[in-house]
């Protein structure tokens, strides 16, 4: 049975997905098997598949390897724990990913794959990258538009994608097309790959307090949004500006992650 009708059986008593929890489960086993080339997994890989549903990427993932599995829905769980019984490779947590932590399932070494749920993509990037036992890597399917607001490059940069580079290098790996999800969404998806890292030795909390300031009004000059929000001064601003070879008129999203850390340097210093 193709992966489409077997989806489609699950709900064939007239239980539909819900929209509201952006249910838009992958029926195309060739994108499936990309984003598993794209983990390289080893045998000793234990997975967190976060938004598992039906369980069309976990049955793969647990061929060979252990998969923690974490479903909100009652009904999909309930299809999950049928499927799996017995199946030693994969545990299934019936749990909500906006409030649960990852670092809570004991793990010492993991790697996150997910076909994301669209509404909640912001929300669940930031709880996974700052999670204090940092995921190995992180492999995620995200509507196409999100994945390339990540990876933009100055003069494109938004809160998200200095969020994202500063915990880790994130990196576009492949395509997925509408067509290969049932129900099916408005829009394409990628595969995003994110490979954890920090190395810069400043404060998190620091460092975020100047970004968000810096995007409260991403039309305005940094200089004055930095000045407006109570981080600086106007005329310390501009030294430090200068200081940093920074135009006294850039803008937010004209900033590299290293420009926010240095910034972040002379600013807390």
């Amino acid at each position: 049975m193709s992966l489409v009708l077997k989806t489609k059986e699950y709900f064939k008593e007239g239980k539909m997905p819900l929209r509201k929890r952006g249910q838009n489960f992958l029926i195309n086993k060739k994108a499936i098997e990309k984003i598993i080339k794209e983990a390289n997994l080893k045998l000793d890989d234990q997975i967190v598949e976060i938004g598992a549903g039906t369980g069309n990427l976990t049955n793969l993932l647990a061929k060979e390897n252990k998969v923690v599995a974490i479903e909100i829905d009652d009904y999909l769980v309930n299809i999950l724990e049928k499927r799996f019984k017995n199946n030693s490779n994969v545990i299934i947590k019936d749990e909500d990913i906006r409030d649960f932590r990852l670092t809570n399932l004991g793990l010492n070494k993991y790697k996150v794959i997910s076909n994301i749920p669209f509404n909640i993509t912001g929300l669940l990037i930031k709880n996974i990258l700052t999670e204090k036992n940092k995921p190995e890597l992180i492999i995620l399917v995200l509507q196409k538009q999100v994945g390339e607001r990540i990876v933009a490059t100055p003069p494109n940069m938004s809160l998200l994608s200095v969020s994202v580079k500063f915990f880790g290098k994130p990196e576009i790996v492949g395509k997925i097309s509408k067509n290969s999800f049932w129900p099916r969404p408005k829009v394409d998806s990628v595969i995003l790959k994110i490979k954890p890292k920090n190395k810069y030795l400043v404060s998190e909390t620091n460092f975020f307090k100047i970004v968000k300031a810096g995007f409260t009004h991403p039309r305005k000059y940094l200089l004055n949004n930095l000045f407006l929000n109570g981080i600086i001064k106007k005329d310390k601003a501009k030294q430090i500006l200068k200081k940093n070879n920074l135009n006294l008129r850039i803008r937010a999203e004209e900033l590299k992650v290293k420009d926010w850390v240095d910034l972040t340097r002379s600013i807390f210093k």
